[in-house]
């Protein structure tokens, strides 16, 4: 076993899932909203426009010896003026996600 040595680093910013793209009647669960942690404009949300993202979560079943799980997906655009953007994942995010932390990766870059 590898021991780490100094502080763990994160490579990714957390999101918090909000909820499915909605309107008075309908529900959109194609695409998620979620809440990026220090970004609280639309113009913020720019960078982070086309950004992988993962939620990852954990099964009761090994599959290729690990019960974690991932699904992958993207930020769309923003959604309104307060820094929430719209995502899509390559499955729809199950009911249980809602409220849940996704992962934030800063790639692609545009740099």
């Amino acid at each position: 076993m590898v021991e780490r040595k100094g502080e763990r680093v994160r490579l990714y910013v957390r999101g918090t899932v909000l909820g499915y793209k909605r309107s008075k009647c309908n529900q959109y669960p194609s695409t998620s909203l979620l809440q990026i942690e220090g970004v609280n404009t639309s113009d913020e949300v720019n960078w982070y426009l086309g950004k992988r993202l993962a939620y990852v979560y954990k099964a009761k079943t090994k599959k290729n010896g690990s019960q974690f799980r991932c699904v992958w997906g993207k930020v769309a655009r923003p959604h309104g003026s307060s820094g929430v953007v719209r995502a899509r994942f390559r499955n729809n995010l199950p009911p249980s996600s809602l409220g849940a932390r996704v992962r934030v990766f800063m790639y692609p870059s545009r740099i």
